[in-house]
């Protein structure tokens, strides 16, 4: 379903560099980039484009030497473009991408005999910055250079004349979003089943992006301000988004029949560890004799560390020690993750964990974590290395609660406590049992892309789900397997979508 032919795309060094002193009359100081290029360059270099950088022979050994170092750095080709001779502005290389692929040229200055010989030769060409304006009216002209990438996007679609071209618009801190392009999940060349992916931008209006995309991807955590710990979460009730994010919430509100994966009321209750538990608990009636009990830790909700008051409430919860203790707030904020492993009751005086807080059994699991991804109609797990049981865990904590972040500072299973474990670990995962959890959980929750956590109770051999996420990074799944499910739960959503409509 991808195009036959590839994509060339040239950016000149005008399009990249600083201006002031790039010139090649000017004693040039120390080059560097102009703001949102190294943005463009980083994506770039994921989107499976054939890119180079191209100057004239007249620049500054400085600047030449420093674009040959950028252009090698992000793994694109080099150009230096011939001084004018007669009619011919085009290096053979140029002329040889002319007649093999889809060529686009990207410039900051105006050249009309270049832009001429272009065109002549079938490339389009794209001039950024409203006062490198031209009259040539076969160049795009548009504003901002974070504008490229989604005109860009929008013309190899038109060319491709293809409605079964879909493009990606999609939202997410920049880390997510490096840690998923550079797997090459956002290829800018159509993947394998004709997907287009461009970010979307909060620096520019979003309405006119918005329309020119047909699926928003997007994490909607990343976006998230503040969350009112003490408000029922419910979308979009006690949580503030950013300026961006509350552009795009608002315009589907206006046009709720557009693909966005996922919705945000599907994803909300993924915010609340109280929700979560309330979820898994429905679980339960999956286990069946000669299968293993699959359910939900054994939990209670606390909004405050109160000795004898919270003694009263564990004992009415059947909860024994150890505990772990997390906030209520699953995602979003940045101590959504700080936890603590408590073994007795006088521990909670000043614990460090947000309050309300939710307490949950400690699961002996034989530091054995199963990692499940669901994406689309596939199912991935992976096996990692997790806490110790908590024998292990007290033997190092002292008197003190055991306070840990889960993203940085999980205290994980040694060498040596791993090899202990295998000596005593006689429990399996049964994978049906958990497969056919995530099918009910993908039809309860309404989501195309989600992962939850698994561990396998030493002694009884429940399988008790411990965590439950939205679009997860699936880090532990092969590329060669993520990224086609990847795209294809993406298409698949579309089409539901659309098929409802």
């Amino acid at each position: 379903m991808a195009m036959e032919r590839p994509v060339r795309l040239v950016l000149d060094a005008s399009l990249l560099l600083n201006p002031v002193g790039a010139g090649a009359q000017e004693a040039a100081p120390v080059p560097t980039l102009r703001p949102g290029a190294e943005a463009l360059l980083r994506r770039l270099r994921h989107s499976n484009l054939g890119v180079a950088i191209c100057h004239t022979e007249e620049m500054p050994t400085t600047v030449s030497g420093f674009l040959e170092m950028t252009a090698d750095l992000n793994s694109f080709g080099y150009i230096s473009l011939p001084a004018p001779t007669g009619n011919h502005l085009l290096n053979e290389l140029m002329l040889e991408w002319s007649r093999t692929s889809s060529c686009f040229y990207a410039t900051s200055r105006v050249d009309e005999d270049l832009f001429s010989e272009l065109e002549s030769h079938n490339w389009k060409v794209i001039a950024v910055d409203s006062e490198c304006g031209t009259k040539d009216s076969g160049v795009v002209n548009i504003g901002k250079l974070q504008e490229l990438l989604i005109t860009l996007a929008t013309l190899i679609k038109k060319e491709i004349v293809s409605s079964s071209i879909l493009m990606v618009g999609y939202a997410m801190k920049p880390s997510r979003e490096e840690d998923f392009a550079k797997r090459g999940a956002f290829p800018i060349y159509p993947s394998e089943n004709g997907l287009i992916f461009v970010p979307l931008s909060f620096e520019l209006p979003l309405a006119s992006q918005l329309l020119e995309v047909d699926i928003i991807l997007h994490k909607m955590t990343d976006e998230i301000i503040t969350i009112d710990p003490n408000c029922s979460i419910s979308f979009p009730r006690g949580i503030s988004f950013s300026a961006g994010m509350s552009e795009v919430i608002r315009f589907m509100e206006e046009y709720p029949d557009f693909c966005i994966i996922d919705p945000f009321k599907n994803i909300s209750p993924l915010l609340d560890r109280l929700q979560i538990q309330e979820i898994l608990v429905r679980l339960q009636e999956l286990g069946s004799e000669g299968r293993p009990k699959l359910r939900a830790p054994h939990s209670l909700k606390a909004i405050k560390f109160n000795g004898s008051e919270l003694q009263k409430q564990l004992a009415e919860a059947n909860l024994s020690f150890p505990l772990i203790v997390k906030p209520q707030v699953a995602c979003g904020v940045a101590d959504a993750h700080n936890m603590a492993l408590v073994f007795q009751i006088e521990e909670f005086s000043n614990l460090s964990v947000p309050l309300p807080a939710i307490l949950q059994e400690y699961i002996d699991h034989g530091s054995k974590i199963y990692k499940f991804y669901v994406i689309g109609d596939k199912v991935f797990h992976a096996v990692k290395t997790s806490m110790p049981n908590a024998n292990l865990l007290k033997s190092s904590s002292g008197d003190e609660p055991l306070t840990f972040n889960s993203l940085k500072t999980l205290p994980v299973a040694t060498k040596e406590q791993l090899l202990l474990n295998r000596v005593h670990d006689n429990k399996s995962l049964n994978i049906g049992v958990v497969e056919e959890a995530a099918k009910l959980l993908k039809e309860s929750l309404g989501l195309t892309i989600f992962g939850f956590d698994v561990v396998v109770q030493e002694g009884s051999g429940d399988h008790v789900i411990v965590d439950l996420n939205y679009l997860p990074s699936f880090k532990e799944v092969p590329d060669s397997e993520a990224m086609p499910a990847f795209w294809d739960a993406i298409r698949q959503s579309y089409e539901s979508k659309k098929g409802k409509v």
